[in-house]
């Protein structure tokens, strides 16, 4: 209620008055707390997920802890949508050193095409990947080993209910209208995981005598044979190797004996086609207008992803989808909200460009405008803030205090170069602004290391006074990014050929501060 919220600033002067009303409020108007975003779980559970679990490796043993919960969580939702759009091919835009994109490829067995502006992050990209093949067969191995001491204990307590609730699953999947659009892709990740199942089972009822197991799985036996049957039957004929009936020494295998068998062939196929490992990094600046034809020749149906893409490179993700037919699905985790273009920010500016916002036809109606400052602050992380992770205040006094400096001395108050991490390699604050002034292309020999810590002296008493400032800041944060991802979705909701969108949680934000994709699905033709 905005009554509710009226005494947090004075109406003549404008000031801040209710510290308290000011951080409820922007508590409120967070995304969080407006209910518009849809949770992983029920993401996942509508298109069917959980189809690849069952692999076992995991990215920790080979990126560092954020990195690898980003890819973790991200590439297990790109799988499911992929599937559930029936599409093999994915592409990453700002791919980076190809973290995402790598494991995609060797954990799901897609087709990706990892894109980035960078020849050096490609170079890597390329290195890293090849690294990561030579090792791949050992994380499997391990993931493999973890995965079946796990399945061991859960099958020790109930093995035979496990197992009726794996083909009780694998039957709705098949089942289910959606699923039939694309099978090929669900009965290769549904099917091997229940028979990696049905023989870990089978070897630990070995242990009983021959006339306890036959009157006790007889009938179930009898049952499995159908369905595994009917399900295999739906395959291409060349999906399944032939074996000779020689083999035998009877006349013709029993029809247990047949199911095993094609589910071996099924396996090693599958085996064979994940070493495969597809994934190609590319350099090339994606704009609004790229077409990936042009990169990309054997483009095909896909989906685009993008792990925090910088700026408007997020913003141009969801244009070049909603604008190409053969991308059928995004999924895109924005960052660097200061790096993006806005369109009311410069009135002087050519306005046939094209900005990172707003996108939407509500915000440009109303002539919307953010600022840098705001923008700034969208990129704080308000979570870390809360668990102790304080803010950087003797950097930002630095920066403040060389602000001052740059505008009294030299007379300059915009420029388009930045001072960048100049702090971390700074040994004193004379060093600090004598490093800046360089990187700003400012002569810094008129002024002496006495005029700069005049400066330091006059201000230092103000520090905590710029603490508290910057605390208000990350309170509004999240108000901020909430109009930033609601101008992303609004644009997708304006969109004809689009049947879904959303915004969804995808990450631990203390983790990865930056953790809301935007999620959308086009409208399928009717064939």
């Amino acid at each position: 209620d905005d009554d509710m919220f009226s005494g947090v600033f004075c109406e003549n002067s404008e000031k801040l008055i209710n510290v308290h009303l000011f951080a409820l409020a922007a508590k409120c108007y967070s995304l969080s707390n407006l209910g518009v975003c849809t949770p992983l779980e029920d993401v996942l559970e509508a298109l069917k997920g959980n189809s690849q679990e069952a692999t076992g490796i995991k990215p920790d043993e080979f990126m560092n802890n954020k990195k690898s919960h980003e890819v973790q969580v991200m590439s297990e939702l790109v799988d499911n949508i992929a599937n559930y759009c029936g599409v093999k091919q994915v592409i990453d835009i700002g791919s980076g050193k190809g973290y995402l994109s790598s494991f995609l490829s060797m954990q799901y067995n897609l087709k990706v095409y990892g894109i980035d502006s960078s020849n050096s992050n490609t170079s890597g990209a390329h290195e890293r990947n090849r690294k990561l093949k030579k090792h791949w067969r050992a994380y499997q191995s391990r993931g493999r080993a973890n995965l079946k001491s796990q399945s061991s204990e859960k099958a020790n307590d109930r093995p035979v209910e496990s197992e009726i609730k794996c083909k009780t699953i694998n039957e709705e999947l098949f089942n289910n209208t959606n699923s039939l659009q694309i099978q090929d892709q669900v009965i290769m990740q549904d099917l091997v995981p229940s028979c990696e199942f049905t023989e870990m089972t089978t070897s630990e009822n070995r242990t009983e005598t021959e006339a306890d197991l036959v009157a006790q799985t007889q009938s179930h036996e009898s049952k499995l044979s159908e369905e595994v049957f009917a399900i295999l039957n739906v395959l291409p004929a060349d999906a399944v190797e032939v074996f000779s009936s020689s083999y035998c020494n009877r006349g013709e295998l029993c029809e247990e004996e047949k199911v095993q068998r094609k589910i071996t062939s099924l396996k090693t196929k599958a085996r064979k086609s994940s070493e495969l490992n597809l994934y190609f990094p590319l350099t090339s600046c994606i704009t609004a207008e790229t077409e990936l034809s042009d990169i990309i020749t054997d483009l095909e149906d896909c989906m685009m992803v993008g792990l925090h893409t910088c700026g408007d490179l997020a913003a141009n993700t969801l244009r070049i989808f909603t604008a190409k037919p053969e991308i059928k699905a995004v999924c895109s985790v924005g960052c660097c909200y200061h790096l993006l273009s806005e369109q009311f920010e410069n009135q002087e500016e050519c306005c046939d460009k094209v900005w990172g916002f707003p996108m939407c036809q509500y915000l440009k109606d109303k002539g919307w405008c953010c600022g840098r400052n705001a923008r700034m602050s969208a990129c704080l992380a308000l979570e870390r803030v809360a668990v102790g992770q304080m803010l950087p205040t003797e950097s930002l006094f630095y920066r403040a205090v060389l602000q001052v400096i740059i505008e009294e001395i030299y007379g300059v108050t915009k420029s388009d170069r930045h001072v960048g991490k100049t702090f971390s390699k700074s040994s004193s604050f004379i060093d600090y602004v004598r490093r800046s002034l360089k990187k700003l292309e400012l002569d810094d020999s008129k002024l002496p290391d006495s005029c700069i810590m005049d400066y330091y002296e006059k201000y230092k008493h103000r520090m905590n006074e710029l603490e508290a400032f910057n605390m208000l800041k990350v309170v509004l944060a999240p108000c901020i990014e909430v109009l930033i991802l609601l101008d992303r979705l609004c644009y997708l909701k304006e969109q004809e050929n689009i049947a879904w969108s959303g915004l969804v949680k995808l990450f631990d934000p203390v983790k990865s501060p930056r953790c809301y994709a935007v999620l959308a699905l086009k409208k399928q033709a009717c064939s």
